[in-house]
C-alpha cells in the first residue's frame, strides 16, 4: 500500500490559485478539513443533520469564493470562518423562526438546543458533557464561541483573533470569564 502523499499549505494554496488543478485540490481541501469543520459546526449546533448541512454549505460557500481567496490567512482560519458564520446564520435564523411560536429568550433557546442534543440519536455523552453544554449555553454568545474555539479545538489565539476579528487580549479575557463562569456554575449543580 503506498503511504498518502503529504501535501504543503503552500502547495494547496498553489494548487488552488491555478484553475488547471483547483478542482482536485479543492477535493484535498474537503478531504483534509471536512472532519474539523464538522466539529466546529457541530459543537455549535448541537445535531448530526444540522452540522452535516451546514458543512456542506460551508464547503459550496468556500468553492464559490476559492478564486477570491488570497492566502492571507491559513486555509484552515478561512474555512473555520466561512464554517462559524453558517453556523451563527443558522443560529440566528432558528431563533427568529422560534420567535413566531413563542417569545424568544436565551433561556429558550439553550433548552431548545439541549433537547435537540439529547433527541440526536449520535449524542452519547454521559451527564457530566450534558452538564457542561448547559452551562455554556448560559454564557453569552461571543464567550461561548471563545470556550468552543479554546477548549474544544485548542486554537491559539492568534488564529482565533484573525478568525473573530478580536484582539487577543479580549479573546484571553473572553476564555477567561467564560471558563470561571463555568466552573461556578457546575459547582452550583452540585
Amino acid at each position: 500500500m503506498t503511504p498518502p502523499v503529504l501535501i504543503t499549505e503552500e502547495d494547496l494554496q498553489r494548487q488552488l490559485a491555478d484553475p488547471a488543478t483547483r478542482r482536485g485540490a479543492f477535493a484535498s481541501v474537503v478531504r483534509l478539513y471536512s472532519r474539523q469543520i464538522y466539529w466546529q459546526i457541530r459543537r455549535m449546533v448541537y445535531t448530526h443533520e444540522d452540522a452535516d448541512d451546514l458543512v456542506q454549505n460551508t464547503f459550496i460557500k468556500a468553492w464559490e469564493a476559492i478564486e477570491g481567496f488570497r492566502g492571507e490567512a491559513k486555509l484552515s482560519t478561512w474555512l473555520y470562518r466561512i464554517a462559524m458564520y453558517e453556523a451563527l446564520n443558522f443560529l440566528k435564523k432558528r431563533r427568529s423562526e422560534e420567535a413566531y411560536r413563542v417569545a424568544p429568550s436565551e433561556e429558550a433557546d439553550a433548552e431548545y438546543l439541549l433537547s435537540r442534543l439529547q433527541a440526536d440519536e449520535y449524542f452519547d455523552a454521559d451527564e457530566a458533557e450534558e452538564r457542561l453544554q448547559r452551562a455554556l449555553l448560559s454564557l453569552p454568545p461571543k464567550q461561548q464561541l471563545v470556550f468552543r474555539l479554546r477548549y474544544y479545538d485548542e486554537m491559539p489565539y492568534d488564529q482565533m483573533a484573525q478568525l473573530t476579528g478580536t484582539s487577543e487580549g479580549a479573546l484571553k479575557a473572553s476564555y477567561h470569564h467564560a471558563y470561571k463562569k463555568i466552573l461556578e456554575l457546575l459547582g452550583q449543580e452540585d
